[in-house]
Protein backbone atom coordinates (compact mmCIF):
# COMPACT_ATOMS: atom_id res chain seq x y z
CA UNK A 1 0.00 0.00 0.00
CA UNK A 2 1.33 3.16 -1.11
CA UNK A 3 2.69 6.01 1.94
CA UNK A 4 -0.41 8.90 1.94
CA UNK A 5 2.72 10.80 2.81
CA UNK A 6 5.17 10.27 -0.07
CA UNK A 7 2.49 10.19 -2.44
CA UNK A 8 0.86 13.70 -1.44
CA UNK A 9 4.37 15.31 -1.72
CA UNK A 10 4.82 13.50 -4.75
CA UNK A 11 1.75 15.24 -6.28
CA UNK A 12 2.84 18.29 -5.04
CA UNK A 13 6.30 18.04 -6.76
CA UNK A 14 4.41 17.12 -10.01
CA UNK A 15 2.09 20.25 -9.74
CA UNK A 16 4.72 22.75 -8.82
CA UNK A 17 6.74 21.50 -11.97
CA UNK A 18 3.63 21.77 -14.30
CA UNK A 19 3.26 25.04 -12.95
CA UNK A 20 6.82 25.43 -13.80
CA UNK A 21 6.82 24.35 -17.53
CA UNK A 22 3.33 26.20 -18.20
CA UNK A 23 4.79 29.79 -16.78
CA UNK A 24 8.09 28.93 -19.17
CA UNK A 25 5.53 28.61 -21.82
CA UNK A 26 3.77 31.61 -21.14
CA UNK A 27 7.14 33.84 -20.91
CA UNK A 28 8.02 32.13 -24.23
CA UNK A 29 4.83 33.73 -25.78
CA UNK A 30 3.92 36.38 -23.29
CA UNK A 31 2.24 38.89 -26.07
CA UNK A 32 0.26 36.00 -27.47
CA UNK A 33 -0.93 35.72 -23.42
CA UNK A 34 -1.34 39.30 -23.13
CA UNK A 35 -2.89 39.39 -26.61
CA UNK A 36 -5.63 36.36 -25.94
CA UNK A 37 -9.52 37.72 -25.26
CA UNK A 38 -9.03 41.14 -26.15
CA UNK A 39 -10.97 42.16 -29.64
CA UNK A 40 -9.48 42.46 -32.61
CA UNK A 41 -9.16 46.25 -32.93
CA UNK A 42 -7.65 46.36 -29.85
CA UNK A 43 -5.09 43.35 -30.21
CA UNK A 44 -4.40 45.33 -33.68
CA UNK A 45 -3.93 48.78 -31.64
CA UNK A 46 -1.74 47.05 -29.01
CA UNK A 47 0.30 45.30 -31.70
CA UNK A 48 1.01 48.27 -33.86
CA UNK A 49 2.68 50.22 -29.99
CA UNK A 50 4.21 47.47 -29.53
CA UNK A 51 5.94 47.28 -32.63
CA UNK A 52 6.78 50.83 -32.35
CA UNK A 53 8.25 50.40 -29.16
CA UNK A 54 10.79 47.38 -30.81
CA UNK A 55 11.61 49.73 -33.35
CA UNK A 56 12.96 51.90 -30.70
CA UNK A 57 14.84 49.14 -29.08
CA UNK A 58 16.75 48.43 -31.96
CA UNK A 59 18.51 51.51 -31.88
CA UNK A 60 19.65 51.65 -28.53
CA UNK A 61 23.37 50.90 -28.13
CA UNK A 62 23.75 47.57 -26.18
CA UNK A 63 19.78 46.45 -27.11
CA UNK A 64 19.87 45.74 -30.42
CA UNK A 65 19.58 42.24 -30.47
CA UNK A 66 16.43 42.56 -28.55
CA UNK A 67 15.03 44.61 -31.33
CA UNK A 68 14.50 41.71 -33.50
CA UNK A 69 11.06 41.14 -32.37
CA UNK A 70 8.12 42.97 -30.29
CA UNK A 71 8.24 39.95 -28.30
CA UNK A 72 12.43 40.29 -26.93
CA UNK A 73 11.69 43.48 -26.84
CA UNK A 74 8.63 43.48 -23.89
CA UNK A 75 10.93 40.73 -22.29
CA UNK A 76 13.61 43.05 -22.09
CA UNK A 77 11.66 45.25 -20.36
CA UNK A 78 10.54 42.60 -17.73
CA UNK A 79 14.44 41.06 -17.29
CA UNK A 80 16.31 44.03 -16.46
CA UNK A 81 16.01 45.95 -13.26
CA UNK A 82 13.26 48.24 -11.60
CA UNK A 83 15.82 51.44 -12.45
CA UNK A 84 16.49 50.51 -15.63
CA UNK A 85 13.09 49.45 -17.23
CA UNK A 86 11.75 52.64 -15.78
CA UNK A 87 14.77 54.69 -17.26
CA UNK A 88 14.51 52.63 -21.10
CA UNK A 89 10.49 53.48 -20.66
CA UNK A 90 11.16 56.75 -19.85
CA UNK A 91 13.53 57.36 -22.92
CA UNK A 92 10.62 55.62 -24.99
CA UNK A 93 8.56 58.41 -23.85
CA UNK A 94 11.54 61.41 -24.61
CA UNK A 95 11.22 59.25 -28.11
CA UNK A 96 7.89 59.85 -28.99
CA UNK A 97 7.69 63.49 -28.14
CA UNK A 98 10.76 64.13 -30.39
CA UNK A 99 8.76 62.38 -33.01
CA UNK A 100 6.31 65.39 -32.50
CA UNK A 101 3.38 62.65 -31.98
CA UNK A 102 -0.08 63.71 -30.55
CA UNK A 103 -0.41 63.30 -26.75
CA UNK A 104 -2.70 60.37 -26.86
CA UNK A 105 -0.69 58.63 -29.36
CA UNK A 106 2.27 58.82 -26.75
CA UNK A 107 0.01 57.81 -23.52
CA UNK A 108 -1.61 54.91 -25.63
CA UNK A 109 2.30 53.47 -26.25
CA UNK A 110 2.98 53.75 -22.43
CA UNK A 111 -0.20 52.11 -21.66
CA UNK A 112 0.53 49.48 -23.68
CA UNK A 113 4.13 48.86 -21.83
CA UNK A 114 2.58 49.34 -18.56
CA UNK A 115 -0.25 46.74 -19.51
CA UNK A 116 2.40 44.35 -20.39
CA UNK A 117 4.69 44.95 -17.17
CA UNK A 118 1.06 44.41 -15.21
CA UNK A 119 1.03 41.24 -16.70
CA UNK A 120 4.17 40.52 -15.57
CA UNK A 121 3.33 41.43 -11.90
CA UNK A 122 0.30 39.02 -12.34
CA UNK A 123 2.65 36.05 -13.40
CA UNK A 124 5.21 36.23 -10.63
CA UNK A 125 7.71 37.57 -13.25
CA UNK A 126 8.29 40.94 -11.64
CA UNK A 127 7.38 42.78 -8.37
CA UNK A 128 7.74 46.53 -9.54
CA UNK A 129 5.55 48.73 -12.02
CA UNK A 130 6.36 51.11 -14.65
CA UNK A 131 6.63 54.52 -13.21
CA UNK A 132 6.87 57.27 -16.09
CA UNK A 133 3.59 59.06 -16.27
CA UNK A 134 2.30 60.11 -19.10
CA UNK A 135 2.41 63.32 -20.74
CA UNK A 136 -0.20 66.28 -20.43
CA UNK A 137 -2.73 66.03 -22.79
CA UNK A 138 -6.48 68.14 -23.01
CA UNK A 139 -8.54 65.16 -24.09
CA UNK A 140 -11.14 65.65 -27.15
CA UNK A 141 -9.71 69.31 -27.74
CA UNK A 142 -12.66 70.34 -30.44
CA UNK A 143 -15.44 67.98 -30.20
CA UNK A 144 -17.65 70.25 -32.07
CA UNK A 145 -17.20 68.39 -35.38
CA UNK A 146 -18.95 69.88 -38.53
CA UNK A 147 -21.70 70.85 -37.14
CA UNK A 148 -25.52 69.58 -38.44
CA UNK A 149 -25.56 72.12 -41.52
CA UNK A 150 -22.00 70.82 -42.19
CA UNK A 151 -23.26 67.21 -41.38
CA UNK A 152 -25.93 68.02 -44.21
CA UNK A 153 -24.16 69.12 -46.89
CA UNK A 154 -21.74 65.99 -46.70
CA UNK A 155 -24.50 63.57 -46.81
CA UNK A 156 -25.67 65.85 -49.70
CA UNK A 157 -22.49 65.75 -51.79
CA UNK A 158 -22.46 61.76 -51.32
CA UNK A 159 -25.62 61.35 -52.93
CA UNK A 160 -24.82 63.38 -55.85
CA UNK A 161 -23.44 60.27 -57.06
CA UNK A 162 -26.11 57.66 -57.69
CA UNK A 163 -23.72 54.99 -58.35
CA UNK A 164 -22.53 52.36 -55.84
CA UNK A 165 -19.84 54.25 -54.59
CA UNK A 166 -22.36 56.91 -54.09
CA UNK A 167 -24.42 54.35 -52.30
CA UNK A 168 -21.57 53.04 -50.32
CA UNK A 169 -20.31 56.34 -49.18
CA UNK A 170 -23.84 57.77 -47.98
CA UNK A 171 -24.34 54.74 -46.19
CA UNK A 172 -21.11 54.79 -44.27
CA UNK A 173 -21.98 58.47 -43.30
CA UNK A 174 -25.46 57.95 -42.47
CA UNK A 175 -23.86 55.70 -39.75
CA UNK A 176 -20.47 57.78 -38.20
CA UNK A 177 -23.23 60.36 -38.09
CA UNK A 178 -26.60 59.18 -37.42
CA UNK A 179 -26.04 56.75 -34.76
CA UNK A 180 -22.30 57.54 -33.82
CA UNK A 181 -20.12 54.74 -35.05
CA UNK A 182 -16.45 54.50 -34.92
CA UNK A 183 -14.84 53.86 -38.94
CA UNK A 184 -13.31 50.94 -36.73
CA UNK A 185 -16.42 49.91 -35.55
CA UNK A 186 -18.08 50.45 -39.39
CA UNK A 187 -15.23 48.57 -40.98
CA UNK A 188 -15.60 45.49 -38.78
CA UNK A 189 -19.34 45.31 -39.68
CA UNK A 190 -19.79 42.14 -42.29
CA UNK A 191 -23.46 41.63 -43.81
CA UNK A 192 -24.80 39.32 -41.34
CA UNK A 193 -24.59 41.46 -38.95
CA UNK A 194 -26.90 44.01 -40.41
CA UNK A 195 -30.39 42.18 -39.39
CA UNK A 196 -32.77 44.32 -41.91
CA UNK A 197 -35.96 42.78 -40.69
CA UNK A 198 -35.43 44.72 -37.22
CA UNK A 199 -33.38 47.77 -38.76
CA UNK A 200 -30.34 47.06 -36.32
CA UNK A 201 -26.68 46.56 -36.57
CA UNK A 202 -24.67 44.38 -34.24
CA UNK A 203 -21.84 46.50 -33.63
CA UNK A 204 -18.06 45.32 -32.14
CA UNK A 205 -17.60 48.59 -29.91
CA UNK A 206 -14.28 50.16 -28.95
CA UNK A 207 -12.40 48.05 -26.69
CA UNK A 208 -15.28 45.00 -26.89
CA UNK A 209 -15.16 41.52 -27.17
CA UNK A 210 -18.86 41.14 -27.85
CA UNK A 211 -21.48 42.76 -30.25
CA UNK A 212 -23.87 44.80 -29.36
CA UNK A 213 -27.19 45.83 -31.19
CA UNK A 214 -27.67 48.97 -32.49
CA UNK A 215 -31.37 50.38 -33.94
CA UNK A 216 -31.12 52.38 -37.04
CA UNK A 217 -33.16 55.38 -37.62
CA UNK A 218 -35.48 55.12 -40.68
CA UNK A 219 -33.07 57.56 -43.59
CA UNK A 220 -30.21 55.76 -42.12
CA UNK A 221 -31.83 52.14 -43.09
CA UNK A 222 -33.00 53.65 -46.30
CA UNK A 223 -29.24 54.50 -46.94
CA UNK A 224 -27.99 51.07 -46.06
CA UNK A 225 -30.65 49.27 -47.47
CA UNK A 226 -29.56 51.32 -50.93
CA UNK A 227 -26.38 50.33 -51.03
CA UNK A 228 -26.81 46.61 -49.85
CA UNK A 229 -29.66 46.18 -52.62
CA UNK A 230 -26.37 47.32 -55.20
CA UNK A 231 -23.73 45.50 -53.18
CA UNK A 232 -25.59 42.23 -53.32
CA UNK A 233 -26.27 39.39 -50.90
CA UNK A 234 -22.80 37.33 -51.07
CA UNK A 235 -21.44 36.97 -47.57
CA UNK A 236 -18.70 39.32 -46.57
CA UNK A 237 -17.80 42.88 -45.49
CA UNK A 238 -20.47 44.77 -45.51
CA UNK A 239 -18.43 47.77 -46.93
CA UNK A 240 -16.01 46.97 -49.13
CA UNK A 241 -13.81 48.65 -52.10
CA UNK A 242 -14.48 49.69 -55.20
CA UNK A 243 -13.12 50.35 -58.59
CA UNK A 244 -13.83 52.77 -61.19
CA UNK A 245 -15.90 50.42 -62.64
CA UNK A 246 -18.63 49.88 -59.58
CA UNK A 247 -16.99 47.02 -58.51
CA UNK A 248 -14.44 45.19 -56.51
CA UNK A 249 -14.16 43.21 -53.15
CA UNK A 250 -11.96 43.28 -49.98
CA UNK A 251 -12.69 45.40 -46.79
CA UNK A 252 -12.58 48.78 -46.96
CA UNK A 253 -10.12 50.60 -44.69
CA UNK A 254 -10.28 52.64 -41.77
CA UNK A 255 -7.66 54.84 -43.39
CA UNK A 256 -9.91 54.55 -46.98
CA UNK A 257 -13.05 55.74 -44.65
CA UNK A 258 -10.92 58.70 -43.34
CA UNK A 259 -9.89 59.97 -46.78
CA UNK A 260 -13.68 59.11 -48.51
CA UNK A 261 -14.82 62.03 -45.67
CA UNK A 262 -12.19 64.19 -46.12
CA UNK A 263 -12.52 64.77 -49.95
CA UNK A 264 -16.25 64.89 -49.12
CA UNK A 265 -15.86 67.44 -46.65
CA UNK A 266 -13.26 69.30 -48.66
CA UNK A 267 -16.16 69.26 -52.03
CA UNK A 268 -18.25 71.46 -49.71
CA UNK A 269 -15.61 73.77 -47.62
CA UNK A 270 -15.10 71.68 -44.73
CA UNK A 271 -12.10 70.26 -43.11
CA UNK A 272 -13.56 67.09 -41.68
CA UNK A 273 -12.77 63.56 -40.09
CA UNK A 274 -14.40 60.39 -39.44
CA UNK A 275 -14.46 61.29 -35.77
CA UNK A 276 -15.83 64.55 -36.24
CA UNK A 277 -19.34 63.20 -37.63
CA UNK A 278 -19.31 61.28 -34.80
CA UNK A 279 -18.82 64.49 -32.42
CA UNK A 280 -21.73 66.16 -34.41
CA UNK A 281 -23.66 63.29 -33.29
CA UNK A 282 -23.11 63.53 -30.14
CA UNK A 283 -23.00 67.38 -29.62
CA UNK A 284 -26.38 67.00 -31.11
CA UNK A 285 -27.95 64.42 -28.76
CA UNK A 286 -26.95 66.41 -26.14
CA UNK A 287 -28.78 69.60 -27.52
CA UNK A 288 -31.77 67.19 -28.07
CA UNK A 289 -31.67 65.90 -24.58
CA UNK A 290 -30.88 69.27 -22.64
CA UNK A 291 -27.44 68.00 -21.75
CA UNK A 292 -28.20 64.34 -20.17
CA UNK A 293 -25.05 62.96 -20.13
CA UNK A 294 -26.94 59.67 -18.62
CA UNK A 295 -28.83 59.56 -21.59
CA UNK A 296 -26.43 60.39 -24.35
CA UNK A 297 -23.78 57.98 -22.95
CA UNK A 298 -26.22 54.97 -23.83
CA UNK A 299 -25.77 56.61 -27.47
CA UNK A 300 -22.38 57.20 -27.92
CA UNK A 301 -21.49 54.00 -25.97
CA UNK A 302 -19.08 55.62 -24.56
CA UNK A 303 -17.69 54.15 -20.95
CA UNK A 304 -16.65 57.04 -18.97
CA UNK A 305 -18.98 59.92 -18.63
CA UNK A 306 -16.73 62.49 -17.96
CA UNK A 307 -16.05 62.12 -22.06
CA UNK A 308 -19.65 63.13 -22.26
CA UNK A 309 -18.79 66.58 -19.92
CA UNK A 310 -16.13 67.55 -22.26
CA UNK A 311 -18.59 67.54 -24.91
CA UNK A 312 -20.79 69.40 -22.61
CA UNK A 313 -18.68 72.00 -21.90
CA UNK A 314 -17.55 72.45 -25.33
CA UNK A 315 -21.35 72.57 -26.73
CA UNK A 316 -22.62 75.43 -24.33
CA UNK A 317 -19.08 76.83 -23.98
CA UNK A 318 -18.97 77.13 -20.36
CA UNK A 319 -15.54 78.30 -19.98
CA UNK A 320 -16.26 81.33 -22.21
CA UNK A 321 -19.69 82.23 -20.77
CA UNK A 322 -17.51 82.65 -17.26
CA UNK A 323 -14.98 84.62 -18.84
CA UNK A 324 -17.20 87.01 -20.44
CA UNK A 325 -18.60 87.13 -16.82
CA UNK A 326 -15.71 88.70 -15.10
CA UNK A 327 -14.36 90.71 -18.09
CA UNK A 328 -14.40 94.52 -17.58
CA UNK A 329 -14.23 97.01 -20.60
Amino acid sequence: MPDTATTGAQDLADARHAAVLLLDRIQEHLLDAFYAGRGANTVRAYRQDHEDFRAFVARQKGFESFGDSAERAVRLLLAIDHGPANALALGYRNDLTARRLQPATINRRLAALRSVVKLGNTLGLVVWSLEVENIDAAAYRDTRGPGRDGVKAIIAQAKERSDAKGLRDTAIVRLMHDVALRRGEVVSLDLEHYDARRSALSILGKGRTQRERVTLPAPTRTALDAWVAARGSRAGPLFHRLDQAGTGEGRLTGAAVYELVAKLGAKVGLVTRPHGLRHSAITAALDASNGDVRKVQRFSRHRDVRVLQTYDDNRSDFAGEMAALITED
